[in-house]
């Protein structure tokens, strides 16, 4: 059958906003008026005789085809939702009027293109569910985590990955990766990440379209089966990384409003990076001593309460080493308080490299430095690690401008249980020790030096 629209109608409705579609039995346009074109990409030339199945997108297609039905059974429906492929491959979203006329054995529908308001509802979802995860996450980890289920409901991504720049600027490194995609060349995200962060700015890859990209990624990029996407998180010091997404053959391919959801993204996550940094940062200062990078005071006693707790709870034994640098003093005043911060670093590099990694070096303040020697089967064991130290601080150390100096470092030893049970009673014990033994080595040097 043939269908004729009379001219001043089809004049009326190209005056309209929104797109007004005539369907037939079979589902294919018999009209699409002016508006249509905008939304479709298509002319209204192209479209007539089109199914209209063939531009739904794929995931809307079950449930497009029940409303359809419901349609023709006589029911009248009112803004339904669901997504089209443009020509030009890009999703758009239509909100639906239509019924079916049965005298004239068509469907007609009013179709409002609502994409850039579903944009906005899923920036301002970002919005909201970025700033939820960046409060309810436990650490860096936890917050890829939840910002990756928050991306995969918005974009196609087979392949999601996040990658922070050192403190440098120079390296960068996946601090979360997840790739449930088809296998594909390896070194695509990380050449993705470093281009991007490298040129600080959004970088889009589609198939055949590698032309403008650095050598290196256009011969990875040849190979994509698919599209990939990614954008830098920056802050106020700069890039500090790169959020990148791949996805699949069989998705439609990424475009530039999918680039500009990622971006709004980024900036959230990249905020939420600064201000979770910076509160490590902080937390690192509060339990730190400055200078050595070393636990404070303040830590070291929280770790040996730890320690001698489960002491207690599994009968093992516990040591402390209590250092002291000889004439300490008489090296700020000889050479002046920088050197005395260089010689205080490198006794805190040297007596580091003689510890296990479970042991604990703090710097109590000035040139105290404390160590906890956990799960020690037997007391001579810190004698063994004292006597490394003392070994380990032989070599001179260079202050310099050429100068070079000789330290040395009286010790104090304490052991739980035999000399306390409390975290007060064996740093007492140890820094009493320490002096008596600062003492022994005052009277050695002095005797070494009459005359016979």
């Amino acid at each position: 059958m043939e269908y004729t629209v009379r001219a001043p109608i089809a004049n009326f409705t190209d005056l309209l906003l929104d797109a007004v579609c005539m369907v037939d039995a079979g589902g294919r346009f018999v009209y699409v008026s002016a508006a249509g074109v905008n939304i479709f990409g298509y002319t209204q030339q192209e479209m007539i005789g089109m199914r209209v199945v063939d531009l739904v997108a794929p995931a809307d297609l079950a449930r497009t085809l029940a409303v359809v039905q419901d349609i023709m059974n006589g029911q009248v429906h009112s803004n339904f939702e669901n997504r089209y492929v443009r020509k030009d491959g890009s999703i758009v979203h239509i909100m639906w009027s239509a019924r079916w006329s049965e005298a004239d054995q068509l469907r007609v529908a009013v179709a409002r293109d609502v994409t850039a308001l579903k944009q906005a509802q899923a920036m301002q979802s970002v919005l909201y569910a970025m700033s939820e995860a960046a409060h309810a996450s436990d650490d860096l980890a936890d917050l890829f985590s939840r910002s990756h289920a928050i991306v995969r409901e918005l974009l196609p991504a087979s392949c999601f990955g996040v990658a922070l720049c050192d403190k440098a600027g120079q390296d960068m490194h996946f601090a979360y990766l997840v790739d449930d995609g088809a296998p594909c060349d390896a070194s695509l995200m990380p050449l993705l990440c470093e281009t991007v962060a490298q040129c600080a700015a959004p970088l889009l890859l589609a198939p055949g379209a590698q032309d403008m990209l650095p050598a290196p990624l256009r011969t990875v990029a040849a190979s994509l089966a698919g599209g990939a996407l990614a954008v830098p998180l920056t802050t106020s010091d700069g890039v500090v990384g790169v959020i990148a997404l791949r996805n699949g053959p069989d998705d439609a391919p990424y475009r530039t409003q999918d680039r500009d959801l990622l971006v709004f993204v980024a900036d959230q996550l990249a905020a939420a990076i600064g201000r979770k940094q910076l509160h490590a940062q902080l937390r690192f200062m509060a339990l730190h001593d400055e200078l050595t990078r070393l636990p404070n005071r303040r830590l070291f006693h929280d770790r040996l309460d730890t320690a001698l707790a489960h002491a207690r709870r599994q009968q093992e034994r516990l040591s402390l080493l209590f250092i002291d640098l000889n004439r300490f003093k008489q090296v700020n005043d000889s050479f002046g308080h920088a050197c005395g911060d260089r010689l205080l670093q490198e006794v805190a590099r040297r007596v580091s490299a003689c510890l296990r990694n479970s042991d604990t070096l703090a710097r109590l303040g000035g040139d105290e430095f404390v160590i906890l020697l956990e799960d020690i089967a037997l007391a001579a064991a810190a004698g063994l690690v004292m006597d490394k130290i003392h070994l380990a601080l032989v070599p001179p150390v260079e202050l310099g401008d050429g100068q070079w100096l000789q330290i040395s470092v009286s010790v104090g030893v304490a052991h739980y249980p035999e000399h306390g049970s409390t975290r007060e009673e064996l740093i007492s014990h140890a820094d009493k020790a320490m002096y008596a033994a600062k003492a022994a080595a005052y009277i050695a040097g002095s005797e070494a030096h009459q005359p016979a």
